[in-house]
């Protein structure tokens, strides 16, 4: 639900930075509001995506395209295979095929898979708030829309921030047997800190951009933390199976957030790797390998093995 930033390197931080600093710091005192207003824009904007970093890593079959209407816009994505449909749910600022690594593993193991660029994102058309904005209410939104076209899902994979997307659609009704989460983003109170870190706006300005959060989405942002809203699935329903997966390393989304997800929704198979980072955990083949298990325990218990429960190590 925010745009992605460093904190590292302060002394070296790019011009625009500098100037946003300068900024934040003289409004605080003087007009807290603008400064949330300013803030509210960088919060739902979403990082540009170099051509190059959308480079597919793997040799996929041929895909049949297929087009979702969402809000008089669209969705469009990409099928392969017949069988149980596994759901591939990309994160802020990331794109369907994203997620190739895991398409001819799951292909090979008998499932059908489907991969989506969310409203914003990828191929798809802008979202409710136009090009280069979005927000997590809007990308469960979409996923339960695509679900809803293209069938029920077996399984789920979520990197990142589709994790707390997903979180969000389990609540509004999504249903499926098995859930992969990947280096998944669970608090955002945490992410706010990191902004107040980098931008140096003070308690004044948090405190109305705060107010104005809860305006907007009718709840506060503490209550959109996955362990909250997992709690709030539980009072409806059981959940579904999770794996959960997560670098030691990773510093765009702690994996202390994984730990105390896996910790409350009970049953949760946890890994920890270690050399892999954010994103890489999107393509290394023993997480590869480890997600194929889990998704096909049930289906084919003899072939499938186990999921261990040793740290992985690059």
């Amino acid at each position: 639900m925010s745009a992605k930033i460093s904190t590292n390197g302060r002394s070296n931080l790019p011009p625009g930075l500098r100037v946003a600093r300068v900024a934040f710091r003289l409004l605080e005192p003087l007009a807290p509001g603008l400064a949330a207003r300013q803030l509210d824009r960088i919060w739902f904007r979403l990082p540009t995506v170099p051509e190059r970093a959308r480079r597919l890593r793997v040799e996929l079959p041929e895909p049949t395209p297929f087009e979702v209407t969402f809000e008089g816009r669209t969705i469009r994505g990409s099928t392969w295979g017949e069988g149980p449909t596994v759901y591939l749910v990309h994160g802020w600022g990331g794109w369907g095929l994203q997620l190739a690594a895991f398409v001819p593993p799951l292909l090979a193991t008998g499932f059908r898979v489907v991969a989506y660029d969310g409203p914003s994102h990828g191929e798809s058309d802008p979202g409710r708030d136009g090009p280069g904005r979005g927000t997590l209410p809007e990308l469960a939104d979409a996923l339960l829309a695509v679900t809803a076209a293209q069938g029920p899902a077996y399984g789920v994979i979520a990197h990142s921030f589709g994790a707390a997307a997903v979180s969000q659609a389990l609540l509004h009704g999504l249903s499926a047997r098995r859930v992969v989460f990947l280096a998944a983003a669970t608090d955002f109170r945490h992410m706010l800190d990191q902004f107040q870190a980098t931008f140096g706006f003070g308690p004044r300005t948090r405190s109305r951009f705060l107010r104005r959060f809860t305006r907007r989405f009718g709840r506060t942002m503490d209550t959109f933390e996955v362990v909250s809203v997992i709690d709030e699935v539980l009072e409806e329903r059981e959940l579904p199976a999770l794996l959960a997966i997560h670098d030691k390393g990773d510093r765009e989304t702690p994996y202390q957030g994984t730990v105390a997800l896996a910790a409350a929704w009970a049953g949760a198979a946890f890994e920890l790797t270690e050399g892999l980072g954010h994103r890489r955990v999107l393509w290394e083949p023993a997480v590869v390998a480890a997600v194929r298990s889990y998704l096909a325990a049930d289906r084919a218990p003899d072939d499938t093995g186990r999921v261990g429960r040793e740290t992985m190590r690059a």
